[in-house]
C-alpha cells in the first residue's frame, strides 16, 4: 500500500489483425486478433483522496468528461474503491480503435491496487469494463479472441517501429459492426516461427495470412479511412499499412526508429489536422 502517489501508464493498443469469426445470441461478436502495444500512451495517477474524484488533463482530454460512467471512475469503483484522487493524462484520441479507454481502466486498476492493496477485480467483472481491458491489463503481446476474455500469450516478435495516424474523424463502433456484412469469417491461422525471423517477414505473415474484418464497414462509414491507410503505405520502409480495431486510428510497420520518424514528420507536414506520432511496438 502506497502513501505517496502512484501512476501508471495506459500505452496504446494496436490490433495487428482482427477476424470476426462469429457473434453470440446476446449480441456479442467474437474476434481472433493479434493485440500488441506501442510506447504512445496516456498515464493515470492515483493519489489518496477524500471521496472519489477525477481530474482529465492532457492535449487529448478537451471534451472528455469526468462523468460516472467514464472508464477510469468506472474500474476504480469495480475494486471497491471509494477514497481516491485520479488524474487521467489523456494524450490517445478518444474513441479511436487503439484502446485509449480500456487502456485507461487497466492502468487505473493497476494504479489502485499499488495505492491501496487491494486485489484486482474478477476476470469477469473486468471483462465487464470492456472487451479490450483484460488484453490491456495484461499489457503483453497476445492472441484475444472470443469476447476479449481469451488470452494467450505471444511468442517474442521482431523489433518493430510503428507510426500512428488518425484523421480525427469520428467512427463510432456500434455503426462500423452494424454496416457489417459478414460476422462468420475464418480464424487466425497459426503463427509459423518463420514469420517471427525478421519485421519483414513477421509483416509479410500479417499481409498475406490476415486482415481486419472492420476495414470495409469502417470505410463505408468514414471514406476517408482509405487515404489514411494509403498514405501509411507509401510511406519509405513501411512494412504493412493498416486499421486498427474499429478505426479510425492506423498504423504503419517499419523496421527501424528512423525510418517511422522520418515517415511521422513527412505526413503531419502533409496532414497537419491529422493526430501523427511515432512509436516503438512494446516485446
Amino acid at each position: 500500500m502506497a502513501t505517496d502517489a502512484v501512476s501508471e501508464a495506459a500505452p496504446a493498443k494496436l490490433n495487428l489483425c482482427l477476424h470476426v469469426t462469429g457473434r453470440r445470441p446476446d449480441g456479442y461478436h467474437l474476434l481472433d486478433s493479434l493485440v500488441v502495444f506501442a510506447d504512445v500512451a496516456d498515464r493515470v495517477s492515483a493519489a489518496p483522496g477524500q471521496g472519489l474524484s477525477l481530474r482529465v488533463t492532457g492535449p487529448e482530454g478537451a471534451g472528455l468528461a469526468a462523468e460516472p460512467e467514464n472508464l477510469v471512475l468506472r474500474a476504480a469503483r469495480s475494486m471497491g474503491v471509494s477514497d481516491a484522487a485520479l488524474t487521467l493524462d489523456k494524450h490517445l484520441p478518444v474513441a479511436s480503435g487503439i484502446g485509449g479507454g480500456s487502456a485507461d481502466a487497466a492502468a487505473t486498476l493497476r494504479a489502485l491496487a499499488r495505492l491501496t492493496g487491494r486485489p484486482l477485480p474478477p476476470d469477469a467483472e473486468v471483462l465487464r469494463l470492456g472487451a479490450d481491458v483484460p488484453v490491456c491489463l495484461a499489457g503483453r503481446p497476445a492472441r484475444m479472441s472470443g469476447i476479449g476474455e481469451m488470452l494467450a500469450p505471444l511468442p517474442p516478435l521482431p523489433a518493430l517501429w510503428c507510426v500512428l495516424a488518425n484523421p480525427r474523424v469520428a467512427v463510432p463502433t456500434p455503426q462500423v459492426f452494424a454496416a457489417l456484412t459478414r460476422r462468420d469469417n475464418p480464424p487466425l491461422p497459426d503463427l509459423p516461427s518463420g514469420a517471427l525471423a525478421s519485421a519483414g517477414a513477421f509483416a509479410t505473415w500479417l499481409a498475406d495470412q490476415t486482415r481486419n474484418d472492420l476495414i470495409p464497414p469502417a470505410r463505408a462509414v468514414s471514406p476517408i479511412l482509405s487515404e489514411v491507410q494509403s498514405t501509411l503505405a507509401v510511406t519509405p520502409g513501411c512494412l504493412l499499412a493498416r486499421m486498427s480495431g474499429s478505426g479510425g486510428t492506423h498504423f504503419g510497420l517499419y523496421a527501424s526508429a528512423e525510418a517511422a520518424r522520418a515517415a511521422a514528420r513527412s505526413l503531419a507536414a502533409a496532414h497537419p489536422g491529422w493526430w501523427i506520432t511515432p512509436g516503438k511496438i512494446q516485446s
